[in-house]
């Protein structure tokens, strides 16, 4: 039995193919990491006050008490499945989404989501608990969309901030657990009316070398804690969210932070990692701030 330590990875599951996929990757990201998994299931039907047991004459696994604890079961069959040295747990938890989520993330070390539940509209948009839930969970949140793939790189959204510290830390890391290079990515703008051309009166080589400066600052020290991580620099006029998307169509992993600079903490998503989020083609990492479990 591998040895397991610390906090769990936890996986949220309702029964989607969707949420099934996300089961799949965390049973992967806990056997990895030498950590339990703890799959659950959040059981809204109490709040409605609704029968939770069988009706009379029914069978005995009839019910929605029933069928929640069947699809958990199954959850932690297909997770050893994927790793059959894995230690899985299940809980059936009574509440919304959201709040039990949330809750659960106070003592996780990784919190992994599918893109959306039932009822979500494909690929159009991404599922309101991942959005509400990354922006506000006390540990990095992996959302599953796109292709997980075995190959390519661990791609980290940088800007300078101290959110985006902790974003390269949770890269590095995972980048040395898959054994696999990081692409870092730091892209500017200068504030205009909208246009595709660089506005006159700015010494554009100072400005980029000024931006080149950031990120090889963001980055000093990492390469010492991390010497097996081969680092790829990309510094890029342009928007964060759409170098990040262009990066993560070859990425194992796309991680960026909550918000960054200027944007109101512990609200909403920054503009960057909404973007991201929506429409990264790989899996998405949030990181709002860290975890010493």
């Amino acid at each position: 039995m591998t040895k397991r330590s610390g906090a769990p990875v936890v996986v949220a599951v309702d029964g989607s193919t969707s949420a099934l996929e996300a089961v799949r990757v965390a049973a992967r990201e806990a056997s990895t990491r030498g950590r339990a998994l703890r799959v659950v299931h959040a059981f809204i039907w109490p709040l409605y006050e609704v029968p939770l047991t069988p009706a009379p004459g029914a069978p005995a696994d009839a019910g929605f008490r029933a069928q929640a604890d069947k699809l958990v079961a199954e959850a932690v069959t297909e997770a050893t499945k994927v790793a059959p040295d894995l230690t899985v747990t299940g809980a059936v938890i009574d509440g919304a989404a959201t709040p039990v989520l949330l809750a659960e993330a106070r003592d996780a070390k990784l919190l992994v989501l599918g893109s959306r539940g039932l009822g979500g509209f494909g690929g159009l948009l991404l599922g309101s608990v991942a959005v509400q839930v990354s922006a506000r969970a006390d540990c990095p949140v992996l959302v599953v969309k796109g292709e997980a793939r075995a190959d390519g790189p661990v791609v980290v959204g940088v800007d300078g901030s101290t959110l985006s510290a902790e974003a390269l830390g949770f890269a590095y890391e995972a980048a040395s657990l898959r054994g696999t290079n990081l692409v870092a990515v730091h892209g500017w703008t200068i504030p205009v009316p909208p246009s595709d051309l660089l506005p006159l009166g700015y010494d554009v080589q100072a400005l980029a070398a000024e931006e080149e400066r950031v990120l090889a600052q963001a980055l000093a020290g990492w390469s010492e804690q991390y010497p097996d991580v081969h680092v790829r620099r990309r510094v890029a006029y342009g928007a964060p969210a759409r170098l990040l998307v262009e990066e993560s169509a070859g990425a194992q992993l796309t991680v960026v932070g909550a918000r960054g600079r200027g944007a109101l903490a512990g609200v909403l998503l920054g503009s960057v990692s909404h973007a991201v989020l929506h429409h990264s083609q790989s899996p998405v990492a949030v990181i709002r701030q860290s975890k010493k479990n």
